[in-house]
């Protein structure tokens, strides 16, 4: 049985399991303490010190990393724990560049907040010497501005612990502290996935996504272009929470009924490329197992975990499926097939792509995702930066009535929409596969077993005579973990889904900021992926192959999955990368 302790917080007796930090016990006592650097299980160092309570010692304490002890008395509110705050706050305040009003954070940053709860209006009090650093723009995904970091360490948390990254850390000391790579190296010269955890996690400006808003504002002002506009799955399950929806509603229709108002000629849904992408992969899937081709096969719908394994596991990249990702297999369809169907002529298409992933960003730009010299997707903007638009143009999103999307490639199963929960893409390949391996039809669609947002799910599924074993891990700090069973043996799948972010695209970089207040309290991750399993749940076709689209692709256009046509459209190839530059 659990050990229990008693301990009394602000007059408050609360009985916690032992091990529980103060910090803990106060939530569970509905008592709130401020912090800053504290991040669950990512950041627990008690760097800010705002977190500092009185246990009636000689020192105020931080409750982050306070263990609770039997008969404690904390008091978190007395006039000394106040001004202690505060001075803390002023400190912290006076080495940040003050700028809220161009800051893209402001109002959601949590300096900003804890600074209005506690009325500090500046931080003139400690006025002195400022710390002057250039930005680096260098990333083609994330730019990062040290002026306005507070030295909170999340975001090395971070890249380190949650992603075995590790490209930023804390370099020199005292006041020349910085967050910063090696050896003054930018972030776009260090192997910087673009994952954007770093940015998830800041609590200030100090990281955020390379704004691409005023290029598609250009390309929509330009009467000679026609723009198409394609969302992501897991657009839909976080956009709304932008404009005061609560977390996990999903807002599809208003989200494309948002779009059209934008002034986008046609907006088409990435989750028919999703289904798209099942076709392909599910084929070659099967070819693979068919064939004694090289396995397990590993899913390569992830630009950030696909740039983690050039970098950190290039011996894995013939496991790599050769699919394009789904919103590459849109732009390469607009760019031929609806360019043909609507005799437009592909230079005068430009295709945005609405990703919660800010390492899309990078996908796009990459010279092996196009055709004929023209990229599949010219570009890229994350959930964050639509709503930004909406916001700029003026839309009452709220009330939206819904919209569909346009046809032609519009159109999606459910198979498609579960693409951005971690097991998404496994599950949805799995009901595909079934049928086509066994020719019988697959009555229960829902494969639990690689659902959750455990970072590691196996299963062994039974199709027809196959005993084909799968695993799903999302965060390519899994990746790094499962993959190193594999090549030591202890591990033999056939089919591994891997997705870069910690519960899939839902917890992408470019999804709406979660503060840590309720980050370390709400697993997002979950919440959020709840709007695609019901979305899922309440569509009548539930498997890719099942989509009439689709259908007509191929019989129109494609020939069958995997053709040399769809090779040539659909599938690329991936290259080892240095581990310190792209230059090299």
């Amino acid at each position: 049985m659990e050990q229990m302790i008693s301990l009394t917080i602000d007059g408050v007796q609360v009985e916690v399991p032992a091990g529980t930090t103060v910090l803990e016990a106060a939530r569970i006592a509905n008592v709130n303490i401020p912090t800053l650097c504290y991040l669950k299980d990512i950041n627990e160092t008690g760097n800010c010190r705002l977190c500092i309570v009185d246990c009636g010692g000689r020192s105020l304490q931080a409750a982050c990393v306070l263990p609770a002890a039997p008969n404690m008395v904390v008091k978190t509110n007395t006039p000394k724990v106040r001004e202690a705050r505060r001075v803390n706050l002023e400190l912290i305040l006076s080495n940040h560049d003050r700028k809220c009003l161009s800051c893209s954070r402001s109002q959601n940053c949590e300096l900003q907040k804890l600074c209005l709860d506690m009325g500090v209006e500046n931080g003139d009090r400690f006025e002195g010497a400022h710390s002057d650093y250039e930005i680096d723009n260098s990333s083609p995904a994330i730019v990062r501005d040290n002026n306005k970091c507070i030295l909170c360490r999340r975001c090395v948390g971070a890249c380190a612990k949650v992603q075995k990254v590790g490209v930023i850390g804390a370099v020199r000391r005292g006041f020349e502290t910085a967050i910063e790579s090696p050896w003054e190296l930018k972030l776009g010269d260090m192997s910087c996935i673009n994952c954007g955890q770093c940015i998830a996690v800041c609590p200030v400006g100090a990281l955020t996504e390379k704004d691409t808003t005023a290029d598609v504002w250009d390309v929509l002002a330009d009467s000679t272009k026609h723009v198409v506009v394609q969302p992501a799955p897991a657009v839909r399950a976080a956009l709304g929470e932008e404009f005061g929806f609560e977390m996990g509603t999903s807002v599809t229709g208003k989200m494309v009924a948002a779009l059209r108002r934008l002034g986008f000629d046609k907006v088409f849904d990435t989750d028919f490329a999703a289904d798209l992408t099942i076709m392909e992969e599910g084929t070659e899937l099967i070819g693979r197992l068919n064939n004694n081709g090289v396995l397990p096969m590993i899913t390569s719908c992830s630009p950030g975990w696909i740039k983690f394994c050039e970098h950190y596991y290039p011996e894995f990249i013939p496991n790599l499926s050769s699919c394009k990702s789904p919103h590459e297999m849109a732009g390469a369809m607009v760019k031929t097939y609806y360019a043909e169907k609507m005799n437009i002529d592909p230079k005068d298409i430009v295709v945005v792509s609405v990703m919660p992933c800010t390492a899309k960003k990078y996908e796009a730009a990459r010279p092996e995702l196009g055709n004929k010299g023209m990229a599949d997707v010219d570009l890229v903007i994350t959930t964050r930066e639509l709503a930004k638009m909406i916001k700029t143009a003026g839309i009452n999103f709220t009330k939206l009535a819904d919209e569909d999307f346009d046809k032609l490639m519009g159109e999606s199963t459910g198979a498609g929409v579960i693409f951005g929960a971690t097991g998404g893409v496994m599950e949805a390949a799995l009901r595909t596969a079934y049928e086509v391996i066994t020719g019988s039809e697959l009555e229960d669609v829902n494969f639990t077993a690689v659902r959750g947002v455990e970072g590691i799910k196996e299963a062994t599924v039974k199709i027809g005579d196959l005993d084909v074993n799968v695993a799903v891990c999302s965060s390519t700090g899994m990746a790094s973990k499962l993959l190193d069973a594999v090549k030591s043996g202890e591990k033999t799948y056939h089919f591994i889904e891997v997705m870069g972010c910690p519960g899939g695209c839902v917890n992408g970089g470019g999804q709406p900021i979660v503060s840590a207040q309720v980050r370390n309290w709400v697993d997002i991750r979950a919440e959020r992926a709840k709007a695609l399993y019901n979305e899922d749940a309440a569509k009548t076709l539930r498997k890719s192959h099942q989509n009439p689209e689709i259908t007509k692709i191929y019989a129109d256009y494609l020939g069958e999955p995997n053709s040399h046509k769809a090779h040539e459209l659909l599938h690329t190839t991936y290259e080892q990368r240095s581990l310190y530059t792209e230059a090299e």
